[in-house]
């Protein structure tokens, strides 16, 4: 889907610009400033920082597409264009939205006071090698995040997993449009998160809210309240748990030294899988990947393999020192676009402009053609000013040599 700033105009509700131009890229941060001419920048108002304040330092940059809030000056800036709307986080929202609409492939919307993220990434260990995924990167699932990770979906994707985090009533019907999923999963419902609520119920109440249009509900339905919350949903739903009333049992959960053996009634049916952890969490997180892949007709015989593979989701960029006064980020869990993207602009934020040296393996994990695989990755190491890369494997090598 291409955009351009009149386009983007007309779907938040702004004024026509006399300097139209194609926008490919949703810029928030100052600091994480690329591919200057396609970038939009929206100036977000909040208690600590002002957007708005940093139009002027985002011009010098070469950034020339602005949503604002209030008026500008625009004589102080030839040839930027300035979308004036009432609440730029709203403008965000709208367009994301929009974006989102655009797109009939299949969505999982993941929501819950813990393991949204795992669950999210487990998700694409076990299904990337047949779809070509969008996701949310890291655990993008604020109010800002949302927006920016469902932007990413292109005419290249054929399924997307997003997550949804809120902290008070009322944010999640700002995400429902946004993610809009055809599949929903409620991790669980804890303490985490809680301050803005005045109970677990009204918590999965609004938490409830991101299935407004989903065709299937899946969760734990040892908890009443959950259960009786998903029956009433009015959708297709699958409860697992170790209760009888659930739609599938959790029959057994067999921990050793380094693995457990789950083994669910499935009624018809019973199947056994393996994952390598032995944590209560990882089990939850490790059924509800399993049930969403049995959903999205992954063979059994196929899915119990891969679940003995899942690794470990690391949740941050490691930061560490090196010698000679060097910076090292370590982002090396998993080698796919989004995850380059985010770990890149982490590292314009930490070095500023400091030589960079990236360094980086064979993406084994991408479903895109080899050569514009290769080809997209190095643009994009050129649009963050990397000094040097160290390519490591047979097909990045080869890429290197046409570059």
């Amino acid at each position: 889907m291409n955009y351009t700033l009149t386009h983007i105009a007309d779907i938040i509700g702004s004024s026509p610009v006399a300097n139209d131009r194609a926008i490919e890229y949703l810029l928030l941060d100052s600091r994480k400033v690329y591919s200057p001419r396609s970038a939009l920048f929206f100036a977000l108002t909040g208690p600590r920082r002002d957007g708005h304040q940093f139009i002027a330092e985002l011009y010098k940059k070469g950034i020339r597409s602005f949503v604002v809030s209030i008026a500008i000056d625009e004589t102080l800036y030839p040839d930027a264009s300035f979308l004036l709307v009432k609440d730029t986080l709203a403008a965000l929202q709208t367009l994301a939205a929009h974006h989102r609409q655009e797109f009939s492939i299949p969505v999982i919307g993941i929501t819950g006071s813990n393991g949204k993220t795992v669950v999210k990434e487990w998700l694409y260990q076990l299904l990337h090698r047949r779809f070509n995924i969008a996701r949310s990167p890291k655990s993008y699932n604020s109010q800002i995040g949302v927006p920016l990770s469902v932007w990413q979906i292109s005419s290249q994707h054929n399924l997307g997993i997003f997550e949804a985090g809120i902290s008070r009533p009322g944010e999640m019907d700002h995400l429902e449009p946004i993610i809009r999923p055809s599949i929903g999963i409620l991790t669980n419902i804890g303490e985490a998160h809680s301050e803005g609520f005045s109970g677990k119920q009204q918590k999965l109440e609004e938490k409830m809210k991101l299935f407004k249009h989903s065709k299937l509900l899946i969760a734990n339905g040892d908890e009443d309240y959950i259960a009786e919350a998903v029956k009433n949903a009015g959708k297709e739903f699958i409860l697992w748990g170790r209760k009888p009333s659930n739609t599938i049992r959790l029959t057994e959960t067999k921990k050793l030294d380094d693995q457990t053996i789950i083994s669910l009634d499935l009624h018809p049916g019973m199947i056994s899988f393996s994952i390598p952890f032995t944590d209560d969490a990882s089990i939850e997180n490790a059924v509800h990947s399993f049930l969403v892949c049995r959903q999205l007709n992954i063979p059994i015989a196929d899915l119990v393999s891969d679940m003995k593979l899942l690794q470990q989701v690391n949740m941050r960029l490691e930061l560490k020192k090196g010698i000679n006064h060097c910076t090292i980020i370590n982002d090396s869990y998993s080698a796919d676009l989004n995850s380059l993207e985010i770990a890149l602009n982490f590292l314009d934020q930490q070095t500023g402009t400091t030589k960079k040296t990236v360094i980086l393996s064979d993406f084994l994990q991408s479903a895109e053609e080899e050569g514009r695989l290769y080809s997209y990755i190095i643009d994009t190491l050129k649009k963050h000013q990397v000094s040097r890369l160290i390519g490591i494997g047979t097909h990045i090598s080869k890429a290197l040599q046409v570059y």
